[in-house]
């Protein structure tokens, strides 16, 4: 099975940082927007394909503009929220991070399902990420699919791809926006 981990496009909390970082629930820019588009020719998504993302509008929206016109399972999974990289305890989960809620996830994008709610992993210690981490990729797994398309967020991928290869990775190695990390599993 493919996993192929995708850096969501730019999103209106990235034009004027610090400040921006603190816009609430950020949408797309048109810029991310058409990166989104991108996406679909250089990953071609089909019916058979698994779409999961962050709990979060603009990995929603990246993924939805993504998979358009494609009738693939797409669905919202807590464990693939933004994530810290490194994590720092002293930090705070910044507004454009603070993730949706169910109830919201559904009214606003009725064409997705919500998968596994649980904590939130953004400043989660690495050693219980660990845990929601193989959770995650054994429900992959169960899935029965060829290709799972994760989109997410630089730091989430950061740590997925530091748990998948065992290796040491550092703020550098954080993927640039519509951008993604394969992996067989």
């Amino acid at each position: 099975m493919n996993l192929v981990f995708i850096r969501h496009g730019e999103g209106e909390h990235t034009r004027s940082t610090p400040e921006s970082l603190h816009i609430p629930r950020p949408n797309l820019t048109s810029r991310g927007r058409e990166q989104a588009e991108y996406l679909n020719r250089e990953w071609k998504l089909n019916q058979g394909d698994l779409l999961v993302m962050s709990p979060t509008i603009r990995t929603i929206e990246t993924a939805l503009i993504w998979s358009e016109g494609v009738d693939c399972t797409k669905v919202v999974d807590s464990r693939v929220g933004p994530r810290m990289f490194p994590v720092k305890p002293e930090w705070t989960t910044l507004p454009c991070d603070r993730r949706l809620e169910p109830e919201e996830i559904l009214s606003q994008f009725p064409e997705v399902k919500v998968e596994t709610w649980g904590r939130e992993i953004n400043q989660m210690k690495d050693h219980s990420f660990t845990s929601i981490a193989n959770e995650f990729l054994h429900w992959c797994e169960l899935q029965g699919v060829k290709r799972i398309f994760i989109v997410t967020h630089d730091g989430t991928i950061t740590a997925y791809k530091q748990h998948l290869t065992g290796k040491s990775l550092k703020r550098k190695d954080l993927p640039e926006e519509a951008t993604g990390f394969e992996w067989e599993l």
